[in-house]
């Protein structure tokens, strides 16, 4: 079926496809330098093609942000009254004056763009460079970064014409740099897969030295007993990189760790962006065996998802998150909660236009009643391994879009923050309101230390944490210890489907947008008071009573937190 917001594009491309566009360029969009890492080789060659996008903007953000807002705050008379596929798209669809606008615009450089998504708030098409630096009044040239030799090519800034400054969200991609997308679990330990009956018995595993689904089960009361084949909840996990899950390495683990479960469950792969989950000889990617196996090996049965994004993404060089997003929004039926364990070295690495306009696509799918969640990174407070910060401000993790349920790492039995944990400010989103309490009694507590290193005012993450240190994997038939917050982010992301498990059986609505639930219900969390985060020379902060920057609100709590969703 085609969308109303197609339709009302394509009569408006007819009607101005002879409009010449005449009007003062203001600059759209900037970077002082050439970021950090990446030098300038030269200008673009005239004749190579781009892949473009335009982020519109949609005719009732406003009404879609209070929306979400009422549904997902636990005070509000229609709380987890999630909205429909249509109702979202509804908000989200340009306005005719915004679709006549840019169309005119594009007519008189003779560029046809086609919706990009459902709603027609993305819309794309291919131009030589010759013509992408005309239309937006810059110069495209090649940047090299340095540790990987990537090139990429990419604009220091842009201009658009003045009267379609309130229409036009963001072009990429334009001033957006980065270097490889990083997955967040090396693997430290590797050993041959001998699993004898005894070996079976990973109950009475020492869990200050291994993390297995036995270890989580014990420690967060996370159920056993297999869901129902008619469970409607269901969960996915996003790829990049080339990251192959293995279904023989699925079936090798359930028999090691779940032997109570089928050793023939698996997952459903969906590919995008021309991605392979290839099953021949040794290519499974620790990352992608990872995410899969601490779903299914602890969902009990709910169905799981690899959301496989491949390299051709539509979203220029940075790695297909808003594809992934948006490949979502456009299914009928997406998973309910959806993890992603991969990142980019900070924040910055993205511009705040474009990071706002995925931000801004994480609402829509929120808005419909799916949890996303995402691993804040290995660094502390530097965010990454490596990045070089000494006597610098702290930089802010990618992403942290306040729709983004943050999950960073504990460690050992009882539970500590792991130092690795990314956690801070952000410097491109404010300091939620659903969050304000319990942050600014922290920054209280803080006092003075590190005044000026980071920003009081921002978002604050992480939200919650999870075990992220020695969790058992199999990769290649072998068993292996692996360490970061995306162990975390996809253990976390099971209690909440499992959680949905529950409510939907019951009759009730999925848990959806977390974060206004998170912050109200702090019972709901093992508080985790002890731990720090160090990068950039310092010891980084600390963990402390409530909410702090290197465990959130706490660890899950399976029987809290069925009693603060309602069961």
């Amino acid at each position: 079926m085609v969308s109303q917001s197609f339709i009302r594009w394509a009569l408006t491309s007819s009607l101005l496809s002879s409009t010449v566009w005449a009007s003062t360029h203001v600059v759209h969009e900037k970077r002082d330098s050439v970021p950090t890492g990446f030098i300038h080789l030269g200008s673009a060659p005239d004749g190579q093609m781009l892949n473009l996008r335009i982020n519109l903007a949609m005719g009732n953000q406003a009404g879609l942000e209070a929306a979400l807002q009422e549904a997902s705050s636990p005070q509000s008379p229609t709380f987890r009254e999630w909205l429909t596929k249509e109702q979202v798209e509804s908000f989200a669809a340009p306005t005719a004056e915004t679709l006549q606008a840019v169309a005119g615009w594009l007519n008189s450089f003779n560029i046809t763009s086609t919706p990009a998504t459902p709603a027609g708030d993305w819309i794309k098409f291919s131009v030589p460079v010759q013509t992408a630096n005309q239309l937006l009044n810059t110069e495209f040239s090649i940047f090299n970064h340095t540790e990987s030799g990537q090139t990429s090519i990419r604009t220091l800034g842009y201009s658009i014409p003045v009267d379609l400054q309130a229409h036009v969200k963001v072009v990429h991609p334009t001033t957006s740099f980065n270097g490889p997308l990083r997955g967040r679990s090396p693997i430290t330990a590797i050993s041959a897969a001998k699993f004898t009956p005894e070996a079976e018995k990973r109950a009475t595993v020492n869990c200050n030295t291994t993390i297995t689904p036995a270890c989580l089960q014990t420690l967060y009361g996370i159920p056993t007993a297999q869901v129902s084949s008619s469970t409607k909840s269901s969960i996915g996990v996003a790829a990049f990189s080339d990251q192959n899950a293995n279904e023989k390495d699925l079936a090798t683990f359930l028999k090691a760790l779940r032997p109570d479960l089928p050793s023939t469950l698996t997952f459903t792969t969906e590919l995008f962006d021309d991605a392979t989950n290839s099953q021949t000889g040794s290519q499974a990617g620790v990352e992608a065996n990872l995410d899969i196996q601490y779903t299914v090996g602890l969902v009990n049965g709910i169905p799981s998802f690899f959301e496989d994004v491949g390299s051709k993404t539509q979203d220029g060089a940075d790695d297909g998150f808003l594809d992934s997003i948006n490949d979502l929004i456009a299914q009928a039926s997406p998973p309910l909660v959806f993890s992603t364990s991969y990142g980019f070295d900070v924040e910055s690495d993205l511009s705040l236009s474009l990071t706002v306009a995925y931000c801004n696509a994480v609402m829509q799918l929120s808005s419909r009643g799916v949890s996303v969640t995402f691993a804040s990174g290995d660094g502390g407070v530097a965010s990454t391994p490596g990045v070089q910060c000494t006597g610098k401000p702290f930089p802010p993790t990618f992403p942290t879009c306040p729709y983004v349920t943050l999950v960073g790492s504990t460690e050992n039995v009882p539970e500590a923050g792991a130092g690795l944990t990314a956690g801070g400010f952000s410097n491109y989103f404010p300091q939620q309101s659903w969050q304000a309490d319990a942050v600014n009694a922290y920054i209280a507590k803080l006092g003075t230390t590190y005044a000026g290193l980071y920003n009081a005012s921002g978002r604050a993450y992480p939200d919650v944490s999870a075990q992220g240190e020695r969790v058992e994997i199999v990769v290649d038939g072998e068993t292996g210890l692996v360490a970061g917050t995306s162990c975390s982010s996809p253990i976390f992301s099971s209690v909440i489907a499992l959680l949905n498990d529950e409510l939907l059986s019951a009759g009730k609505s999925p848990l959806g947008f977390l974060n206004p639930w998170i912050y109200a219900n702090p019972q709901a969390f093992n508080d985790i008071t002890t731990g720090n985060n160090p990068g950039c020379g310092t010891v980084g902060f600390s963990a402390s009573e409530g909410w702090d920057p290197v465990t959130g609100m706490g660890s899950p709590n399976y029987a809290a937190m069925r009693t603060a969703a309602g069961l």
